[in-house]
């Protein structure tokens, strides 16, 4: 099985390496990279070599512009597989562009960040044809330990907004209650500790209460691809036709991050948002 690889970022590159101590692998980037495995020059060369597409693009005119490329060279019956996190009506827009060429489309979204991607262990959702999530599940489990099957075309994409959106307002909480106790005189490592004693204890208060202590913000996560993600909620949401307070209200500080130069810092780094007093 020939596996190319489009787009080898800070994620990418470490899936892809993991596909390859499996499978035959060739990569392909904007930017030229160093990799373990041959880099074509091309996604025409990668196309006409591969049997299987995978592509790991950050936003929804990259993984049009990649498409609407890969389906000038797509064979019949050849699999794609999008692990971008893109609005799923796009997804759905392009899948209907390998269809037409015969191919097949899955979305799949991942969850985690770089040392997951490291490791081999995100979590993937999948959208798409079942039968087609069948036949790449244990390419997938190159990449994944934990893969959950979510539904028709845009499914595993909607599923990540979701997840996202959660994360996004666990963290506004966090950085409000740790405002609330260095106001209050509490230092939020103390205040974190306390809280473990009860129900309120959760990831996102254990791992990111030392960069809020410190005031230091090692990016695992950017501001800049939440607030992408804040924003697709957001759509998401009012395409829905409901009224959610705090995907609004997430939205709205993740702009204001936005604003103040914060885009590459990690997401915690809101709490610069959430604990400014107001004039």
């Amino acid at each position: 099985m020939r596996i190319g690889f489009i787009g080898l970022g800070i994620m990418g590159m470490p899936m892809s390496i993991n596909v390859s101590k499996k499978y035959e692998v060739r990569g392909y980037d904007v930017v030229k990279k160093e990799t373990p495995y041959p880099f074509v020059d091309s996604i025409e060369e990668l196309v006409s070599w591969a049997d299987i597409i995978i592509s790991m693009v950050p936003k929804n005119e990259h993984m049009k512009a990649v498409y609407s490329e890969v389906c000038k060279y797509l064979r019949k019956g050849m699999i794609c597989i999008d692990m971008s996190t893109i609005l799923p009506s796009v997804n759905v827009e392009v899948t209907k562009w390998v269809e037409e060429k015969g191919g097949h489309m899955l979305d799949c979204p991942v969850v985690k960040s770089q040392p997951a991607a490291v490791s081999g262990t995100l979590g993937i959702y999948v959208g798409g044809e079942e039968e087609i999530y069948e036949q790449v599940k244990d390419i997938l489990s190159c990449m994944g330990s934990n893969i959950i099957y979510m539904g028709d075309h845009g499914k595993g994409l909607v599923m990540k907004i979701i997840h996202n959106s959660l994360v996004a307002q666990i963290q506004n909480g966090v950085n409000e209650v740790m405002t609330l106790a260095i106001n209050s005189g509490i230092e939020p490592i103390i205040a974190a500790k306390a809280i473990s004693y009860g129900g309120g204890q959760n990831f996102y208060l254990d791992g990111k209460v030392n960069n809020i202590q410190n005031r230091e913000y090692k990016t695992a996560f950017s501001i800049e691809n939440m607030n992408k993600d804040a924003h697709f909620a957001y759509d998401m949401m009012k395409e829905l036709g409901l009224d959610l307070p705090g995907i609004t209200l997430v939205k709205e500080i993740y702009e204001e991050a936005m604003d103040l130069d914060l885009g590459k810092l990690d997401f915690s780094a809101t709490f610069e948002v959430v604990s400014r007093k107001e004039d």
